[in-house]
């Protein structure tokens, strides 16, 4: 779904102003007409972009010392490895002080419990889940402080605890929020209980990330 659509805008208002914080919501090119790493290299390209002319496109109160990555299902994802790439480059304005992992698609051949549990899931079909591939964390790589957030009735989510688990043992700062009776792309949908606590979590994570 595209960055600008109605539901995704509005998400994001939502955030700027809840949270708030100045938000930038990137488009990136599509599988399959675009494969990998088509969407790696866009993500990258509007950091860089922003961190050389932020001062023409982003409002004086702008903070980019307190730079964050977030990003929902596949967005997690790219989230993820666009902070492994910003910790390997040279950034001359932005410090990226943290990632939010918000429901991060991750699969294999593998089929976790969940994924069985949850095969009809009318967000996630899990026939349409099989080309995602694992994710390793190098231990060498200087990664930001991580949030990721789970949803109980959410078939990936024993790919994104396994994310947590694996980001927990390589020894970096992670935090894991599993709201137990939240589907795949709940955060879209303000009228769920989950919605506040999300807010909540996503707002304390960054403020005490901007404190230290």
């Amino acid at each position: 779904m595209a960055a600008n659509s109605k539901l995704f805008d509005g998400f994001c208002y939502r955030l700027a102003r809840l949270l708030p914080a100045v938000i930038i919501s990137v488009n990136y090119r599509l599988a399959p007409e675009h494969r990998y790493p088509c969407q790696y290299e866009d993500g990258f390209d509007a950091i860089r972009f922003v961190d050389k002319s932020y001062h023409e496109i982003l409002p004086s109160h702008a903070n980019l010392k307190h730079s964050f990555v977030a990003g929902d299902s596949a967005g997690g994802n790219l989230a993820h490895h666009m902070a492994l790439k910003a910790s390997k480059s040279e950034l001359s304005s932005i410090k990226l002080t943290g990632v939010i992992a918000i429901q991060p698609f991750f699969g294999g051949e593998e089929r976790t419990r969940s994924e069985i549990k949850l095969s009809r899931d009318p967000f996630v079909p899990i026939d349409t889940t099989d080309w995602m591939w694992r994710s390793f964390l190098p231990e060498e790589l200087k990664l930001p402080a991580v949030l990721v957030i789970v949803g109980g009735l959410d078939p990936l989510q024993d790919w994104q605890k396994r994310y947590y688990e694996g980001l927990k043992k390589s020894g970096k700062e992670v935090y894991l929020v599993d709201y137990v009776n939240a589907f795949h792309s709940f955060y879209l949908f303000p009228c769920l209980p989950e919605f506040p606590l999300f807010i909540e979590h996503v707002k304390e994570f960054m403020q005490e990330q901007m404190s230290t």
